[in-house]
C-alpha cells in the first residue's frame, strides 16, 4: 500500500486532459480499456478490445469524449484501490497493451556522462566519484550545446579521441545515431501503485524518471505518459553487452497513470516543455529528489520516433517511446563517495502536472509477483468475454 501519495495526485491538474488506459476488473478476470469522464472511468472495451487499437482510431478523440461505455467506475474508488493494490477491486494497470516498448539512452548530456563513468568504473560505484571529477576537469561543459551528428560533434569527437576519452556513450549522445533499444516485452509493464523489480544482485542501481510517448503504426505521436526506466548502472557499467539484463527484468518498466492524448489542450510541443520531478523516500529515512527537464534534451522527440520507426522498422500494434533522463543520482546513499542505490521498500514518485503521478515501490525482480498475463492469455479472456469483434460495434 502507497499512503505518501493521495489518490488525486495520480491525476492532471488540467480537467481538460484527455486521458485513457487500462484497469483490471475483477468481475471480468481481465483488463479493460478506459477513460476519464470527469468523476468516471468509463470502459470502452466495447468500441475497441485493446488500447492499442483504439489508439490507431482516426476518431480517437470523439470516441473518448462521447462513445457509449460498457461500464463506468467511479474514479476515486478506482485510484484508491490502484494505491492500495486491492486485489478484490478495480485498479489501474499499466495504460498499453500490444504496444512493442521501445526507449532512447543517453539523450541528455548530463545522464551521458554518467554513462561514461559507469563504464570506466567498470560498474564499481566507489571508483565513480573519483571519475567525475576527472571527466569535469577535461571535458566540463565543452559538449552541452553540441547537436548530435553535426560537424562540430564530429569535431569534438576527434578531440576525444586524441585525448583517450572516448566512449560508445559518447558514440550514441553526440553522433548521428541515438540508441534505440527494447525495453521490455510486450504487455510485461507495471502501473502505477505496483511494485518496481531491481535485480537482487544489483548493488548501484536507480530510477529513470521519463516521458514517454504512445505512437501509432503509422508512426504517429498520439499521446504522452509518465515512465520510470529501471536502470542497474553497475550491470552495464561492467559491459554495455549487459545491456538486457540492466534493462528488462520483472517489474523493470513502469509505466502512467494514464496516456494523455494530444488535443488542441496539450500538444508535442506540450511534450517538448515538461519538467518531470522525482522523489525517493526510503523506509531507513533517506530522500532523494530530482528533476528532469525535456527541453534539454539532445534529439528532438520526433528525431528519436524516426530512428525507431520508418521504411527500416514497422510496429502493426504501435509501440512506446521512453525518451530517456537528464536525471542521474550521485547523492550518498550510506558512505561518502558510494553514491545512491535503491533499498527494498522505497517508494518511487514520477510526477509533472500535466500528466500527474506515477508511483511504485522498489522490491527486488525476484520477489515482485510474476508476470503471468501476456498476449495470449489476453485474447483468451477477450474472447470469453466476447470483445474480439467489439471495434465494429462503436458508437458515438
Amino acid at each position: 500500500m502507497i499512503s505518501s501519495v493521495p489518490p488525486s495526485a495520480l491525476l492532471p491538474d488540467d480537467p481538460r486532459a484527455l486521458l485513457v488506459g487500462r484497469i483490471f476488473d475483477p468481475a471480468e478476470d481481465g483488463p479493460s480499456v478506459v477513460a476519464v469522464r470527469g468523476a468516471e472511468l468509463v470502459d470502452l472495451t466495447a468500441v475497441e478490445p485493446t488500447v492499442s487499437a483504439l489508439l490507431e482510431r482516426s476518431d480517437l478523440l470523439e470516441l473518448v469524449r462521447t462513445a457509449t461505455p460498457r461500464k463506468t467506475w467511479p474514479l476515486q474508488e478506482v485510484l484508491e484501490a490502484t494505491l492500495e493494490q486491492d486485489p478484490q477491486r478495480p485498479r489501474l494497470l499499466a495504460p498499453v497493451d500490444l504496444q512493442v516498448l521501445k526507449a532512447a539512452g543517453v539523450t541528455f548530456v548530463h545522464s551521458m556522462l554518467e554513462r561514461v563513468i559507469e563504464e570506466r568504473a567498470a560498474g564499481n560505484r566507489d571508483r565513480a566519484e573519483q571519475i567525475r571529477a576527472e571527466l569535469d576537469q577535461v571535458i566540463g561543459g565543452a559538449i552541452g550545446n553540441v547537436r548530435p551528428g553535426s560537424p562540430e560533434a564530429a569535431a569534438v569527437k576527434d578531440v576525444l579521441i586524441r585525448e583517450g576519452l572516448w566512449s560508445q556513450y559518447l558514440e550514441v549522445g553526440i553522433g548521428p545515431d541515438p540508441e534505440i533499444f527494447t525495453k521490455a516485452p510486450v504487455l510485461s509493464a507495471v502501473g502505477t501503485g505496483a511494485g518496481i523489480g531491481v535485480l537482487s544482485r544489483s548493488t548501484w542501481n536507480n530510477p529513470e524518471p521519463e516521458l514517454a510517448l504512445a505512437v501509432t503504426a503509422a508512426g504517429q505521436p498520439v499521446g504522452a505518459m509518465l515512465a520510470n526506466d529501471v536502470n542497474l548502472r553497475d550491470f552495464e557499467g561492467r559491459s554495455a553487452l549487459l545491456l538486457t539484463e540492466a534493462k528488462d527484468n520483472n517489474a523493470s518498466c513502469a509505466l502512467g497513470p494514464f496516456i494523455r492524448l494530444f488535443d488542441e489542450h496539450f500538444t508535442l510541443d506540450s511534450a517538448r516543455q515538461l519538467d518531470i520531478h522525482l522523489q525517493v523516500h526510503g523506509t531507513d529515512g533517506f530522500e532523494l529528489t530530482g528533476a528532469s527537464s525535456m527541453s534539454a534534451i539532445s534529439r528532438d522527440l520526433i528525431e528519436l520516433v524516426q530512428h525507431a520507426w520508418g521504411p527500416h522498422h514497422q510496429y502493426p500494434d504501435g509501440f512506446v517511446l521512453l525518451t530517456g533522463t537528464l536525471f542521474a543520482p550521485t547523492q550518498d546513499r550510506g558512505e561518502p563517495g558510494a553514491g545512491f542505490t535503491h533499498s527494498d521498500g522505497d517508494t518511487v514518485s514520477i510526477a509533472t502536472p500535466a500528466l500527474g503521478t506515477l508511483v511504485n515501490t522498489v522490491s527486488s525482480s525476484e520477489s515482485a509477483p510474476p508476470w503471468t498475463f501476456g498476449i495470449g492469455a489476453l485474447m483468451r479472456n477477450l474472447a470469453l468475454r466476447g470483445l474480439l469483434t467489439a471495434g465494429q460495434e462503436a458508437t458515438v
